[in-house]
């Protein structure tokens, strides 16, 4: 075993309020995605969003939760994360006025390359040689201060 891993004991104590838990108050994600695409597309694109979201702000992720029996359980978001319907169009359109907002606003997109490429260089490859106005958005995930995601979002329907 590489002895430059260390193994962090598991959280026991689940009734202590960890500082993450302040932002349920303060900061909001949202996923909006084209509601056109086919439901697989749909789901692939949430998770992938989701994923990509929690990697940059761990501290959505709540601790490890034990259950009656003491067998531990994976901690899951602390903030509900509504997913929103949009379309090609009004994502490209998010996605643009997003821009000079970025300092205080993550921003995960993702296009329509998803579907045509085999795995993550091919898709980098794709973006790259894409103009930003030929993008096509599947979906765009945002995470931030409630008053900056909502004027955004804000006007925008559950995806059902």
């Amino acid at each position: 075993m590489d002895s430059s891993i260390e193994i962090l004991p598991q959280p026991q104590d689940t009734n202590e309020i960890t500082p993450s838990q302040e932002i349920t108050t303060t900061h909001k994600c949202v996923i909006v995605i084209d509601q056109e695409l086919p439901l697989g597309f749909i789901a692939n694109s949430a998770a992938v969003l989701s994923l990509s979201i929690g990697k940059r702000h761990p501290e959505m992720i709540g601790s490890d939760i034990p259950d009656h029996v003491g067998d531990l359980h994976g901690g899951i978001t602390i903030l509900p994360v509504p997913i929103l319907k949009g379309t090609a169009s009004s994502l490209q359109t998010l996605r643009e006025a997003l821009k000079p907002h970025e300092p205080g606003l993550t921003v995960i997109d993702l296009i329509s390359a998803t579907r045509t490429t085999q795995n993550y260089a091919e898709y980098s490859e794709e973006m790259k040689s894409t103009s930003p106005d030929q993008l096509i958005y599947s979906g765009i995930a945002l995470y931030g201060s409630k008053k900056l995601v909502n004027k955004f979002t804000g006007n925008l329907g559950l995806l059902r």
